[in-house]
This record gives structure tokens, C-alpha cells and sequence, in this order.
């Protein structure tokens, strides 16, 4: 019976390239459109989020695969943890992220697989792109009051509802796993907790000023200026003290900081309108330290390249069928822009429900989604379709979609978007209702 299957399954894998060589208009510019598209958006995605973003995520995640203990986990976050309180540091850690959908991916890996329960694992994949403190203030600015006060408390209240839901959903299956990581956690035996906070505190600071968002007229303050105009010597202050903490928490040489930092500081003089060499040069000489080094340091390095492994060309493949279906913001890819125009118009059920399922599969860059929307309302999208995909739009992608299934599996992944998709349209639809 399995060589049978096999055959047929090679026989439908014949059929389909078959059928998309014979009927594909390789020649019709819209087929064109999307496949530039398609490159065109994986280079944006590339040159924008993959160095500031996507790599100190990985570093990060790596870390807390490593240096974080279990039992540090399981207290915070863990299946028996108070709920209150993880559902609440899972929020609030991910509301201090401002980061896509994708990036969140590496650090929400990280925490569920050293121990946290679903529930708040889930919270914290949600609240991170979606509690987005600047992007609430924009929305708030350029779509409205109404909208951004709707966003802020649909947000924070979807990452405890959808946590706890799916963790009612899969409880006997949590269960098990969570017995079997407080057998682990009893065995392990952590550092001062003071020492990861600041260890941990120092790489989200790096994290988040490396991609401080360039100040506009409509989020514009004397701080947000200075910070985006020497976001690159605070990023370079922050990774100073990072190193002099592995030096004196974790055994790396001090010797190899201060070399890191004279050679770092020299070709940012020698480059100072390509601050991005020097970042390159910054994670080639650490990671090569990485490489020499033994026990903790050198798993830690090892971890982060696990992760690279399985995140990465998941999405760089979701980066590109996104792009090659709806395009970039403002171009014609695949699926006419028009179709979504009509389909979201009025405030019917099915308007929320097509604005919160194209949200879920389209990926939006960090702040992305406000001057989209915005295009979107001005050519008729209705006020609860454009709450919905709000909604469920920054929390989700494609790309992250194929992540998640590989760390959650399908049923868990298909359940999360599901409840993220339906609890979105009804918001965006009584949204509509009451404030049309």
C-alpha cells in the first residue's frame, strides 16, 4: 500500500507540473508583475529587517535556549505558573518589541521551547507585532482616535483571549509537555537573576534601537529625533556594555571586547555614512569568537544557527509568495488590488472576514500597515474591515505561518489562526456597527 501511494503521489507531483507548464500565461505582464514582485518584495525584506531585525533575533533566541534555565521559565511562564502572571509578563514583553511578525518568531521559538506554557507562549507571539506602541500612536494620528483606541485595547486583550483559549484547546497535550520540562528544570541550576536581566535587557536595547523608526510628521518629538539621529553610537554604547557582561558573567575574554571595539569603531570612521559595515564586521568578529569558544558560549552559537536553519528559508519562501500574490504596497501582483478594494467596502460580515483573512496572509514591514490602511479608507474600505485587518494583519503572515507550523504543528498553528482570523472579523464588524 505505501509503494502504491508513493507512485501516486509521484504521478500528482508529474500532473502538476504538467498542467502548470501547459497553462500558465508565462508571457501576460500581470503573471510577470507578481514574479518581480516576488523578488522585488524579498529584496525590500532583505535589505530592511533581515541585518537589523531577523539576525539580533536569532542571537537572542539562541541565548535563551542556553542561558536561561528552565526553571526561571516554567516560574514565569510555565504551564503551573500563576496565570495572572504569565499571561501578563507574556504581554508585556512582547508590547516592549517593535518588531514584525517575523522576528517575533526566533524569540517565541526560543521561550516555548525551553518551557513556557502555550498559553502565554501564544500571548507573547501575538502582543509582540501587535502592540506595537508606535504604530498605535500612528494609527491613532492618521486614522483616528476612534481607531487607535480600538486597536490598543483589541490588541491587548486578543493576546490573553487567544492564549487562553488555545490553551484550553490543547490542555491534556500541554500537560505532558509541561511534566516533562519540570522534570528538567528540578535538575538545572541557574544564574542570579539579576545577572540575565541585565545580560538580556542589554540585547533587547540593542534590538530595539537599531531599528528605531525614522520620526515623521505625525510621530515627530525632540527624543524620537535624537534617538533616530544617533541611533547607530547609543546601538554602539549598548554592545559595549553587552560585551564587558559576558566578560564578567559568562567567562568571554575581555580582551577580545576591547579588540572587537577599537576595530568595530575604526571602520565605522573609516565608512561613517555605511553604519552597516561596521554591524557587519560587529556580528562577524562575535560570531567568530563564538566559534573558538567552548561550553555555554559555543552552544550558544550553535543554537542561533539551529534556528537560522529552520527560520529562514521558511521566510524567505513566504516573503516571496506574498509578494508574487498581493505585491508590494501601491503595486499589481497576482490578485488585482481592486479585488480587495470591493471585496472590503461596506461593513458586511463578509467585508471583516476577507480584510481579516488577506491581513493574515499579507506581511507587513513594522508601521507598514498605517499608510496602507490609509490608501485602503480612501478608496472606500470600511472602518470595521480596516479594524480587522489591523488586527490580525501585523500579528500574522504567510511566512509566519510556515514558521509556526514547524515549532507548533499544523493542528496548533491552523487552531492560532483560525481564532486570531474569526475573533478579528466579529471586533472589526461590531467595530463597524456602532462608530460607521
Amino acid at each position: 500500500m505505501s509503494e502504491k501511494i508513493k507512485e501516486l503521489k509521484i504521478l500528482g507531483i508529474m500532473l502538476a507540473i504538467f498542467t502548470a507548464a501547459y497553462f500558465i500565461p508565462f508571457v501576460a505582464p500581470r503573471f510577470l508583475n507578481g514574479v518581480h514582485e516576488a523578488f522585488f518584495m524579498l529584496q525590500e525584506y532583505a535589505r530592511l529587517h533581515v541585518l537589523l531585525c531577523l539576525v539580533p533575533a536569532l542571537f537572542i533566541a539562541g541565548a535563551v535556549s542556553v542561558f536561561v534555565s528552565k526553571d526561571s521559565v516554567m516560574r514565569f511562564l510555565g504551564g503551573k505558573a500563576k496565570q495572572w502572571l504569565a499571561y501578563t509578563v507574556a504581554a508585556l514583553s512582547g508590547t516592549i518589541l517593535a518588531v514584525c511578525s517575523c522576528t517575533i518568531l526566533p524569540l517565541f521559538s526560543g521561550i516555548y521551547k525551553r518551557g513556557a506554557g502555550l498559553g502565554p507562549a501564544i500571548a507573547f507571539l501575538y502582543s509582540g507585532p501587535a502592540i506595537n506602541i508606535l504604530a498605535i500612536v500612528m494609527t491613532a494620528r492618521i486614522l483616528g482616535l476612534q481607531m487607535g483606541i480600538a486597536r490598543t485595547v483589541g490588541a491587548v486583550s486578543f493576546s490573553v483571549i487567544i492564549g487562553f483559549i488555545m490553551h484550553l484547546l490543547f490542555r491534556k497535550e500541554e500537560l505532558t509537555r509541561q511534566d516533562g520540562f519540570a522534570n528538567q528544570a528540578e535538575a538545572e541550576k541557574g544564574r542570579p537573576l539579576w545577572q540575565t536581566l541585565i545580560y538580556f535587557g542589554l540585547m533587547i536595547l540593542i534590538l530595539i534601537v537599531l531599528n528605531w523608526a525614522k520620526p515623521n510628521s505625525n510621530t515627530t518629538s525632540p527624543f524620537m529625533d535624537w534617538m533616530y539621529a544617533y541611533r547607530w553610537l547609543v546601538t554602539g554604547v549598548l554592545t559595549l556594555l553587552f560585551g564587558l557582561s559576558m566578560s564578567a558573567f559568562y567567562g568571554f575574554k575581555l580582551w577580545k571586547v576591547l579588540l572587537a571595539a577599537v576595530v568595530v569603531t575604526g571602520i565605522g570612521f573609516m565608512f561613517p555614512s555605511q553604519p552597516l559595515i561596521a554591524f557587519v564586521a560587529a556580528v562577524f568578529m562575535f560570531s567568530l569568537w563564538l566559534v573558538l569558544e567552548k561550553g555555554e558560549l559555543k552552544d550558544w552559537l550553535n543554537s542561533t544557527w539551529d534556528f537560522a536553519k529552520l527560520i529562514i528559508p521558511l521566510l524567505f519562501m513566504g516573503v516571496m509568495i506574498a509578494g508574487a500574490l498581493l505585491g508590494r504596497p501601491g503595486q499589481e501582483a497576482w490578485v488585482p488590488s481592486r479585488w480587495i478594494e470591493i471585496a472590503v467596502g461596506g461593513n458586511s460580515i463578509w467585508a471583516n472576514f476577507f480584510a481579516a483573512i488577506s491581513g493574515a496572509f499579507m506581511y507587513f514591514a513594522t508601521l507598514t500597515e498605517v499608510p496602507i490602511l490609509q490608501g485602503l479608507l480612501g478608496s472606500g474600505m470600511g472602518k470595521g474591515p480596516a479594524l480587522a485587518l489591523l488586527l490580525a494583519g501585523p500579528a500574522l503572515s504567510l511566512p509566519s505561518m510556515l514558521v509556526i507550523n514547524t515549532v507548533l504543528g499544523l493542528k496548533k498553528t491552523a487552531a492560532f489562526v483560525s481564532l486570531v482570523v474569526i475573533i478579528s472579523t466579529i471586533t472589526g464588524y461590531f467595530f463597524g456597527v456602532f462608530f460607521a
